[in-house]
């Protein structure tokens, strides 16, 4: 549930939930546990309006890091910051 959960940011529109899953296999794993986390969601923020709303989106691509300088410009695109650690303390890629 948790690896489905991070594949796409969640989209909040009044009290739907909107989640984008990148095929017809994640969703159906995700909708196996569908009742209990709106179960949970609707128990502790006593919203029992709460919906969760699953669309199959086949564009959706997890970008992954295939060398040092990928994962960095990936690092750099969450938090620019990494910049100023990597020159602070003179780090290289290449060694």
């Amino acid at each position: 549930m948790e690896s489905l959960l991070l594949i796409n940011d969640p989209v909040l529109t009044g009290t739907s939930i909107t989640i984008e899953l990148p095929n017809e296999g994640s969703k159906l794993d995700f909708e196996k546990e569908l009742n209990g986390l709106l179960g949970h969601l609707r128990g502790h923020l006593h919203n029992h309006n709460i919906t969760i709303e699953v669309i199959v989106n086949e564009a959706v691509t997890n970008r992954k890091s295939f060398n040092d300088q990928d994962r960095y410009n990936r690092l750099h695109e969450i938090n620019p910051n990494i910049e100023l650690l990597r020159t602070t303390f003179g780090l290289d890629l290449n060694a």
